[in-house]
């Protein structure tokens, strides 16, 4: 396997990294938020928009 960061083959000590360097850039992409999800915008000012994902009680 080799590092997502750099190509290199990994170290089992920071796996699937090869080196503590390329695991904290990863960690620095998360905290950016680099990696995200996309996701459509929801408008909160109009909950009658919002779809019911709850079971309701009866």
């Amino acid at each position: 396997m080799s590092c997502p960061i750099c190509a290199k083959p990994s170290d089992p000590k920071y796996r699937p990294f090869c080196s503590r360097r390329c695991a904290d850039v990863d960690l620095a992409r998360w905290m950016r938020g680099d990696y995200a999800i996309p996701a459509e915008a929801v408008d909160d000012e109009n909950p009658a928009e919002l779809p019911n994902t709850l079971p309701r009680l009866q």
